[in-house]
């Protein structure tokens, strides 16, 4: 068995490492902070199974004046950053003709459907199971014009295999009946659930694996060197490290790792934000997603966490206060009982102008494997991910074409 470094303890890096020590390897973490700390713990916790939709779709060109200048907008632009982000901008326009959309959909359904598989095993024991919360995601539509320009996208869906059930506003009240009758329409996806507290299932699942063995090496590295038998490592710190494969799960920190592998990876930063709302978990019993505005309320351990909006503008820890304030206040229009948030967060997005991530092996060497750039789906791809990995170091065929998900594709 090898001696196998993971950068990145996420809901990526942690998968990875869950399957690699599976397999039996001897397996060292390395972050200098603790299990879903970082960008995996602020999620919406969703397991979205039906989220083979990119971002970047036709209709990306329509909208485009009512995402930049509306003020319930979930999306804004930090236009000082614009010199940086112009070239992943351009990669993103290009990304949404209708071929290359449909192409990221089909590539993204293809391992949505293997989504569960990558989990399964993890939620057989009962601590892991704890945190799960098997009820559907329900996303809302506040007008009728929404919910027939979502048509397109949601026969998409269905001929890609994903099932849902739509509902007209008395069928919203009886499943939600405390949320504001403001909302027409609604999908439910099935087979879909989500997590009541997701660091606290990182954290039970590190655990789980330290007791197997799993080191954790909290300091981060900034060099990955391959080499003819192994890839040396140097931290942060100046210290080396040796180890037979790497697996780079650091989510928007990545690219740097990726261009010491000779790929030039298009990937930039989604900054991601969350209110939460305490004492408020029985006012839903599920996420629900508010279409126009972007975001999830799901009922989390510790109160309604509305999670979503996107801001391109790369990394730095001030937080846009307009984007905490239409999260504010549309998840209070949404759902009048709640009350002030008592905790805002702000995190970083791995984003890559196609919509899809990067899984496989790097140019240089094969000892070097990627895995990062899930951007909204870290949660839900993080177990087949792992699989994914798993596989990969063992010289096993995944069950699914790793061609999309390539490096080389850029």
């Amino acid at each position: 068995m090898a001696e196998v470094a993971v950068l990145g303890a996420g809901f990526i890096g942690l998968s990875c490492a869950y399957w690699l020590i599976r397999d039996g390897h001897r397996v060292t973490l390395f972050d200098p902070q603790g299990p879903g700390e970082a960008t995996s713990y602020g999620n919406a916790g969703t397991f979205a199974n039906y989220a083979c939709i990119p971002v970047n779709n036709p209709d990306v060109f329509r909208n485009l004046p009512r995402f930049l200048f509306s003020s319930t907008s979930p999306l804004r632009i930090r236009w000082g950053y614009m010199p940086q982000l112009a070239p992943w901008l351009a990669r993103f326009m290009l990304s949404a003709t209708q071929n290359r959309y449909e192409h990221s959909a089909r590539a993204l359904a293809s391992i949505l459907s293997r989504a569960f598989e990558g989990y399964r095993e993890m939620l057989a024991t009962s601590t892991l199971a704890s945190f799960v919360r098997q009820r559907e995601c329900l996303y809302l539509y506040s007008n009728s014009g929404s919910f027939k320009a979502a048509q397109p996208s949601l026969d998409l869906r269905r001929s890609l295999g994903v099932k849902f059930d739509t509902f007209d506003r008395d069928g919203i009240r009886q499943l939600e009946p405390n949320l504001a009758p403001i909302f027409e329409h609604g999908t439910m996806f099935s087979d879909s659930w989500f997590l009541a507290d997701p660091r606290g299932f990182l954290q039970a699942l590190h655990e789980s694996m330290v007791t197997q063995g799993l080191r954790h090496e909290r300091v981060a590295i900034n060099t990955i060197e391959p080499q003819a038998n192994g890839v040396r490592l140097i931290d942060a710190t100046g210290s080396t490290h040796a180890a037979e494969h790497v697996i780079v799960c650091t989510g928007a920190l990545s690219k740097q790792f990726a261009r010491q592998c000779g790929d030039r990876v298009p990937l930039d930063t989604e900054r991601g934000y969350h209110v939460q709302f305490p004492g408020t978990t029985d006012l839903l019993s599920r996420p629900c997603g508010w279409s126009e505005r972007g975001f999830y309320m799901t009922p989390m351990t510790g109160g309604i966490r509305a999670a979503g909006t996107v801001e391109l503008g790369g990394y730095g820890p001030r937080k846009n206060p307009a984007l905490l304030n239409l999260l504010t206040t549309s998840a209070r229009e949404a759902l009048p009982g709640l009350p002030q948030p008592d905790s805002t967060w702000l995190g970083f997005r791995p984003s890559l102008p196609d919509g899809l991530p990067v899984i496989g092996s790097s140019r240089a060497s094969r000892r070097v494997i990627y895995a990062f750039g899930h951007q909204h789906l870290g949660v839900t791809l993080g177990g087949v991910t792992g699989s994914v990995v798993a596989d990969l170091v063992a010289g096993r065929t995944p069950p699914l074409d790793l061609s999309p998900y390539s490096a080389s594709r850029f």
